[in-house]
């Protein structure tokens, strides 16, 4: 039998309910050289 170990998680990762501002928009945000921005376009389906 394999020895138990202990994982310890993060606000960001730890299960339910997460406060609106910890996970979501940080206005004072400055993007760096190195971060990577993405765009997405999303097209309404009916029914949907």
């Amino acid at each position: 039998m394999s020895p138990q170990t202990e994982t310890k998680a993060s606000v960001g990762f730890k299960a339910g309910v997460k406060e609106y501002k910890l996970t979501y928009y940080t206005p004072e945000y400055e993007t760096k050289d190195t971060d990577i921005l993405a765009a997405f376009r999303v097209t309404p389906q009916p029914g949907v």
